[in-house]
């Protein structure tokens, strides 16, 4: 234990850059910690009511699983069976084929569910949680303008004074989102490997509000136990049910999808066209007012390496690797990265107070172990757009993930889905892609190995008909 001169215990003070919910998070798990805990948002907060209708409400809906409901369960005791009362399980994707057709798949053989949440409700709960934590400030409204890690030295700009102040901390944490301050700030420290990729899709979110049901009640206007595809290949639309029984769809097509639907007439067209059974659903004028009010968002996937800089500061969630929305991984994902970090300061014996302890060496294992599971979701949640949009209407993909799935129900320690290991497990995402590549490779092999028995079996069939002719 490290005192100063005059023997007083000397705690750590961590500063967490960004108020969403993956430094939210952070900031549960160092005070449980006992470390002194600063958080840093740049908006306002949204537990005053009079903020709450300046919240965005551009970003896309949330889908909770495994990973995140592990690491809400090791922050504080019920945390996650107070987030499970206010979600709506999804058992499956409904595909709506068009003509009104609708085809149920379910996401896991065992009656597996994902859950979907309401960003807002999860923040408000999260900050409340934390507010609970003698050992937490939090500072809103305050926006980076620089940090040096070496000294632990954060200037803000007090967005409601206008006033530049300065913070100190021992450890930084960028928590601040896709385009991060303090990732800017890591670059000119770090010889960092930066990329990022914008798809050239782009979103924009719609409501199916709720019905009246015969009880004179609201009531969902679809079944709210799945997620909705309407999957068309080169672009999709999707749904996630909410709480007051309305669903958020979201669009998803190219930016020169959206630059060529300049008119009413021509949204209406365009939707007649291919999503037409939603039309009424939304309503013509509900559909007219939000597409062309609502913002067209872009898709980024961001990766880099290294996370970290020294025993100073690291980088968690979207700051660290930005993921396109479609595997519904990203808050997962980030949370998953909190509790990551957490077990590696259990295995590294970090304490809440200043020591010659491995903090430098447990910041950098953070970066070796995380790495390879952060690029190999991004790469997935690429992979899964495509599924999303296009497979799950392909009689090819849909005989494999039957096939899959039987094995899976025979031999659940040999054969797992890939959606199964992403979203059911808290398997490494590194891992995962590896055995589905594997499980693909060795299906691939037993289907071209069966193609010559049934072309021989047909050949005979043929032949018996033939000598009975």
């Amino acid at each position: 234990m490290s005192t100063s001169s005059r023997g007083i215990v000397l705690e750590r003070h961590v500063a967490v850059v960004g108020g969403g919910l993956v430094g939210i998070l952070a900031v549960l798990y160092f005070a449980k910690r006992g470390w002194t805990v600063s958080l840093f948002e740049l908006r306002e907060d949204l537990r005053i009511q009079e903020n709450k209708r300046n919240i965005s409400h551009k970003s896309i809906n949330l889908a909770l699983s495994a990973r995140g409901l592990s690491a809400l369960k090791n922050t504080t005791t019920g945390l996650d069976e107070k987030v499970l009362e206010s979600v709506i399980p999804m058992k499956g994707r409904l595909i709506h084929a068009g003509e009104g057709k609708l085809k149920s798949q379910p996401y896991g053989v065992f009656g597996e569910c994902i859950y979907s949440v309401e960003r807002e409700m999860l923040l408000e709960l999260l900050l409340n949680t934390a507010a609970t934590f003698t050992n937490v400030k939090m500072y809103f409204q305050h926006q980076l303008k620089w940090c040096d890690f070496d000294i632990g030295k954060l200037e803000f700009e007090n967005k409601k004074t206008g006033n530049q102040v300065e913070y100190s901390a021992d450890l930084i944490i960028g928590a601040d989102g896709a385009f991060s301050t303090v990732r800017t700030q890591l670059m000119r420290v770090v010889r960092m490997d930066y990329s990022q990729e914008y798809i050239p899709h782009a979103y924009c979110e719609l409501t199916i509000p709720p019905i009246v049901n015969n009880k004179g009640d609201d009531d969902f206007a679809m079944d709210p136990n799945h997620l909705h595809i309407w999957p068309l290949h080169s672009f999709m639309m999707i749904a996630l049910p909410n709480r007051n029984k309305s669903f958020t769809c979201t669009l998803f097509m190219p930016f020169e999808n959206f630059e060529a639907i300049k008119t009413e007439d021509d949204l209406m067209e365009f939707f007649k066209k291919y999503f037409s059974d939603s039309i009424p659903l939304i309503g013509e004028e509900r559909l007219k007012e939000e597409y062309f009010r609502n913002p067209k968002g872009s898709l980024v996937s961001i990766k880099c390496k290294p996370y970290h800089y020294k025993d100073r500061a690291i980088i968690i969630g979207d700051a660290a690797h930005c993921m396109v929305p479609f595997y519904g991984q990203g808050m997962n994902c980030g949370f998953q990265d909190v509790e990551v970090l957490d077990g590696i300061f259990e295995e590294f014996n970090i304490s809440a107070v200043r020591s010659d302890d491995k903090l430098a060496s447990a910041l950098e294992e953070y970066t070796k172990r995380r790495h390879p599971d952060a690029t190999s979701i991004c790469d997935l949640a690429m992979y899964n757009y495509i599924e999303m949009r296009s497979s799950v209407v392909d009689p090819w993909y849909l005989l494999r993930r039957r096939v899959e799935g039987t094995l899976y129900w025979l031999f659940p320690r040999y054969v797992i889905p890939l959606y199964t290991m992403v979203s059911f497990s808290t398997m490494r995402y590194s891992e995962a892609m590896q055995r589905w590549k594997l499980q693909g490779f060795w299906l691939n092999m037993i289907g071209m190995s069966l193609l010559p028995i049934g072309a021989v079996a047909s050949l005979w069939i043929g032949y018996r008909q033939f000598r009975r002719v």
